[in-house]
């Protein structure tokens, strides 16, 4: 199966390790960044979500018009505007970048950033609104003939649009978490299912998990699955174990210097501590709390510096160990790669010229392989029959 590659579409060139110097939208630097992926092999980038953080949307719309090739991850929390609206944004979108749109959308695992633009559903609450939010999406997106809808949480009468994706039927949709509820949901509406890093093992058991949740949904097909990393890569072992190191040391060393990297993203507990509500960062820290290397080159005390933040867990070694690495995941059925290093800019160039390569060629070969075996166990079968 063909294997793709995700970055990330920042507007601003700060990072865990690396103060801002821009602006909150910069864009030169957006699409300076956008065009290093473009340029390097990536196929698709992504244009994230937070409260308070620029709109991604019109962000996304400005790469589009100025790019020709790279495909558009946008995020997008369902409280922040009502589903008939952002049905017919997501439908210009796609029509600015000719069919090149996908939607994440993000239910949201911290209540204290929910509430910060309004939402103070509970979590359960909130992954059933997220479901109906996807099929209003869906059936405005598919539907000609103005229809009602009376659920939950929405209520409209007679709604058509009158712009329509140029993705037909409809645009993907993309889904994260790692709770049950989430599985559920995702498993039942999902394109594509996202996943943090985790150990080979307990990336599998999240992979059966999806497909348990979409069978359960009625579903006969199963979402693609998508596992994002940090990559760590330099020309020797050495050289990138003593970058990693330096990159945890940066971390924690703007922690000290009171830096809002994990305080504002959680609530805090009655001891002053933060820590994670949502299931996925709950399970990052219980990885790297039991070990800080896994399998081929997965390494844990970046997620642990960041108390778990999103997507945390690194991959460290040269460009052949992280593309095998990388390869291990493939094997068990991912076909989405997700990366960004620390250095926005320069991480995605050294990893697009280095390690997208690597992986490429070689899922080629063994597609090829696959193919051939297909092949002879076909001829085999006809001179049995015969």
């Amino acid at each position: 199966m063909p294997v793709e590659f995700l970055g990330i579409a920042a507007t601003a060139d700060g990072s865990e390790t690396t103060a801002r110097t821009t602006a909150a939208f910069d864009r030169d630097y957006t699409l300076r960044l956008a065009r290093a992926h473009e340029d390097n092999g990536w196929d698709r980038v992504l244009f994230a979500y937070g409260a308070g953080s620029p709109d991604p949307a019109p962000a996304a719309a400005y790469l589009a018009g100025r790019l020709e090739r790279l495909q558009i991850l946008l995020a997008h929390r369902p409280n922040v505007s009502y589903p008939t609206f952002a049905a017919k944004t997501f439908a210009t979108l796609d029509q600015i970048s000719g069919g090149r749109l996908t939607v994440h959308f993000i239910t949201g695992g911290n209540d204290h950033e929910q509430q910060r633009e309004g939402d103070f559903l509970t979590k359960d609450q909130r992954y059933d609104r997220t479901r109906e939010y996807i099929r209003i999406v869906k059936k405005i997106w598919t539907s000609r003939e103005p229809f009602d809808h009376d659920g939950e949480y929405y209520r409209f009468q007679d709604f058509v649009s009158d712009v329509f994706p140029v993705q037909q039927p409809r645009p993907n949709v993309s889904f994260g978490g790692s709770s049950p509820a989430a599985y559920a949901a995702g498993g039942a509406e999902a394109d594509i299912y996202c996943l943090w890093g985790e150990p080979l093992d307990r990336t599998a058991e999240q992979i059966e998990a999806v497909k348990a949740a979409g069978r359960a949904a009625g579903r006969t097909d199963v979402p693609r699955i998508q596992v994002a990393f940090r990559p760590i890569i330099a020309p020797t072992e050495e050289l990138a174990w003593e970058k990693a190191y330096r990159t945890v040391d940066a971390i924690n060393a703007r922690k000290a210097n009171g830096d809002q990297l994990v305080r504002r993203r959680y609530q805090p507990a009655a001891d002053g501590s933060y820590r994670p509500e949502n299931t996925g960062s709950q399970r990052l820290l219980e990885i790297a709390k039991a070990g800080e290397r896994y399998d081929r080159a997965l390494w844990t005390p970046t997620a642990a510096a960041t108390g778990g933040a999103g997507n945390s867990n690194a991959l460290v070694g040269t460009p052949e160990t992280v593309a095998q690495a990388l390869l291990d995941y493939y094997d068990l059925g991912v076909d989405i790669l997700s990366a960004r290093g620390y250095d926005l800019l320069n991480d995605a160039i050294d990893f697009g010229r280095y390690v997208i390569p690597i992986v490429r060629e070689e899922v080629a070969r063994r597609d090829a392989a696959k193919a051939a075996r297909a092949e002879q166990d076909r001829h085999q079968l006809i001179a049995f029959q015969a």
